[in-house]
């Protein structure tokens, strides 16, 4: 099963749920917005994937919570993507016990088909 975590009036998210659709595959899809990911699910992407790759330093949020001016280490990054979802870069994609951060439709044609 894929799981797709993101929001839908993301770019990147709504070309992901398009790729899935468009091949006819099947996923299911959870809102930062409406429903929250937990540090259980944070630190277990991190095994996977580094903090440069999982941290969104180029979103509004970002911009918004003036982070940049913090100069903030991996371990406090941690807790911003904790509390504020939306630092997160999407979609961030579970499959096949792997983690998928971003949408590349190369990426996703040698991973889904």
């Amino acid at each position: 099963m894929i799981q797709v975590y993101g929001i839908t009036n993301c770019d990147s998210v709504k070309k992901a749920l398009s790729f899935f659709k468009k091949h006819n595959l099947t996923y299911t899809f959870q809102d930062f917005k409406t429903d929250k990911v937990g540090c259980n699910e944070i630190s277990r992407w991190l095994t996977q994937v580094d903090m440069k790759t999982l941290f969104n330093s180029r979103s509004t949020t970002y911009r918004t919570l003036k982070l940049k001016e913090l100069n903030l280490n991996d371990d406090a990054k941690k807790e911003w993507l904790c509390k504020e979802n939306l630092l997160i870069k999407r979609p961030v994609i579970e499959f096949n016990n792997s983690i998928i951060v971003g949408f590349n439709e190369d990426n996703f044609k040698g991973a889904f088909l």
